[in-house]
């Protein structure tokens, strides 16, 4: 199996695991998704490869922005708000990670990427729950 034939399994893969998943699972792959990009160009930064490593910050940055515009303030209430201040955070310490060139920002985006997959990891999808705390 070539390398083009291989993506594109796993990309029908990756949208079968995407369909498939409750809203707490897509979260968590969002996660994963942000933490793999910010290791990756942490390894782009080691090695020079600034193309690369930009590209994977700017790939960290949109699945950020992306949790950012899912968030729900009317049902989230303070929680909701901590994380948006959180995803802000985290987005400006990538920018700064990029345009500075340094490690330091990328390895604490990472930490803190792996503390919510964590605790994202510890959650239960419910529907029923859901519908029955929204009535």
């Amino acid at each position: 199996m070539n390398s083009t034939t291989q993506r594109a399994v796993y990309d029908q893969y990756l949208e079968s695991q995407v369909f498939s998943a409750d809203p707490v699972q897509l979260v968590r792959m969002l996660y994963r998704g942000a933490m793999d990009a910010v290791s990756a160009a942490r390894k782009h930064l080691a090695a020079g490869a600034i193309p690369e490593r930009s590209r994977q910050i700017t790939k960290a940055w949109e699945i950020l922005h992306q949790l950012t515009r899912t968030l729900n303030h009317e049902k989230g209430g303070d929680i909701s708000r901590d994380l948006d201040a959180l995803y802000a955070y985290m987005s400006t310490r990538l920018l700064e990670a990029n345009v500075q060139q340094a490690d330091e920002p990328l390895a604490e985006v990472e930490k803190l990427l792996g503390v919510l997959w964590e605790a994202w990891s510890s959650v239960e999808w419910s529907g029923a729950n859901q519908v029955a705390a929204a009535a």
